[in-house]
């Protein structure tokens, strides 16, 4: 069994695993890095789903990393594109080759005596065991399982005489041209794929049990388009992202505020798309805007197929699957060549792996995060939590920094260890994703770590808040507990004030 060590050890290769790794090396650069990812290439998310139109559902510009201009005009970008993008920024910072492939982490323990992790690892593609040992260690897993999505069993599945299919396991060589298809679900994944299948089957239909927000982007917004066209790329680039970020914002906060005036905005706009033959209903859900994730779609797709009579929606419950495609509660049956199981995710914390302080078990449960960014208890150990109310890499972003400053606070110190601790802090009910009311959610309140009531460890869900709190804020406060304190190295000073030239001089 080799054994290797770095400094710090990144635990996946997707969107934050890469964005983090270039944060690090473009600010700890003399820290020896890996990362370890499970799959055979990096991307995460963008590498797993292979379904029909994959894309984002969050601006480009604020869901690209803010070091690497995105410089496509697309605002809703698809999958292989945001891939590409994610390789991108990992050749330029030096990141592709710190990556090793085919690696599951099986467990991770602390040791105080040793002062560092040790992480058990085996080979996927040959059962091979590796031990890494790091001084920090930086869990980047995302949040659900990637071995299988959430697909609850419909009564007689076994009668249906079709292909019945996840869209996470989404097979290659599916034709489904010509074909009856019904997709069950009403998230971003099913208001994706209806407008990406419905040219080429006979008929698709979108069966969901209640309904969903769905609001309509521009594919291309002219104003970001504009920029991109008369300003340098940087520069339009930062333009754009700023002006989608408070625009983010005030349509969350305005939800919130005045959820009645923001439901009649969004179903004015979406029944003047869907014309007067679909009903608004299918579209009109029963909780206020921003209480689940709104789903966005690019120049009304979705409406445009519905109101064109390409696809339909039902909305009603299953009663059971048939021979020939679904019984619905009010006695109507939809038949099927394809039924497309689009029903969400399975919630997964560190990617099913074991996490041990001194050889025991830690639940992550019944932890509090500190500043959604490390875990109450655990030393020198973060995760990246994306928000939800916003674009998930706007977080990976000023998390990284702050582990960045983090790293280089204990490099100029001397401390060899960092431990978040609560000293009793009050739990809320809340989990980190706080009390958005999206299945996924209600279903992972047992495995999700906590948040507190007040202070760091109250998760804001506020990037204008966050970014203070992060990124310029002082590292050491009542709330960590630093050990082991060593005279400061070398240059340390130097290091530091040589750090905030640069990054004064925009050379950062």
């Amino acid at each position: 069994m080799s054994t290797q060590h770095v400094d710090v050890l990144i635990i996946g290769a997707g969107v934050s695993g890469i964005g983090l790794a270039c944060h690090l090396s473009r600010n700890c650069p003399e820290k020896s890095l890996a990362i370890l990812e499970r799959r055979a290439d990096m991307g995460g998310t963008w590498d797993l789903f292979k379904y029909p139109g994959i894309r984002s559902d969050s601006d480009m510009f604020t869901f690209g990393y803010n070091f690497k201009p995105w410089i496509n005009p697309q605002t809703l970008a698809d999958g292989p594109s945001i891939k590409n993008y994610v390789r991108e920024a990992a050749a330029e910072h030096g990141v592709e080759d710190k990556i090793h492939f085919n690696r599951k982490v099986v467990s991770s323990n602390w040791s105080t005596t040793e002062g560092r992790w040790t992480v058990k690892v085996q080979s996927e593609d040959g059962g091979k065991e590796e031990t890494w040992t790091c001084n920090f260690l930086l869990g980047c897993t995302g949040y659900y399982n990637y071995d299988q999505g959430y697909r609850p069993e419909f009564p007689g599945e076994d009668d249906f005489k079709g292909e019945v299919i996840h869209p996470q396991h989404w097979p290659e060589d599916l034709d489904y041209k010509g074909k009856k298809v019904v997709v069950i679900g009403s998230g971003a994944t099913a208001v994706t794929l209806i407008p990406a299948m419905a040219d080429d089957t006979a008929h698709i239909t979108m069966l969901q049990r209640s309904p969903t927000y769905v609001f309509s982007l521009p594919a291309i917004d002219p104003i970001s388009s504009g920029l991109q066209k008369r300003l340098p790329e940087k520069l339009a680039y930062k333009a754009n992202r700023t002006r989608n970020i408070n625009f983010q914002r005030f349509i969350y906060q305005l939800s919130q505020k005045q959820p009645q005036l923001m439901r009649r905005f969004i179903l004015k706009s979406a029944r003047k798309q869907l014309g007067k033959d679909v009903d608004i209903r299918h579209f009109s859900p029963r909780y206020n805007p921003w209480d689940q994730r709104m789903c966005v779609v690019p120049d009304g797709d979705l409406f445009n197929v519905l109101r064109d009579g390409k696809a339909s929606i039902v909305t009603d419950h299953i009663e059971r699957f048939t021979e020939n495609g679904i019984l619905l509660k009010s006695g109507k049956e939809l038949e099927a060549d394809i039924i497309v199981s689009a029903t969400g995710l399975s919630v997964q914390m560190m990617g099913g792996s074991e996490l041990n302080v001194d050889g025991r078990p830690v639940d992550i449960s019944d932890r509090l995060t500190y500043k959604s960014v490390m875990v109450e208890g655990v030393p020198n150990y973060a995760v990246i939590f994306g928000y939800i109310n916003a674009s998930w890499t706007l977080k990976v972003d000023i998390a990284a920094d702050y582990i960045c400053r983090l790293i280089n606070h204990m490099d100029e110190k001397g401390y060899d260890k960092v431990v978040p601790d609560s000293q009793g802090a009050e739990k809320s009910e809340d989990t980190v994703f706080g009390a958005l009311s999206s299945g996924y959610v209600q279903r992972a309140a047992n495995s999700m770590p906590r948040q507190g009531l007040s202070g760091p460890w109250r998760v804001s869900q506020n990037y204008v808040r966050d970014v203070p709190m992060l990124r310029f804020a002082p590292i050491e406060d009542e709330h960590l507990r630093f050990d082991d304190a060593k005279p400061a190295k070398n240059g340390g000073l130097v290091q530091q004030i040589g750090s905030s030239f640069k990054t004064a001089l925009g050379l950062t």
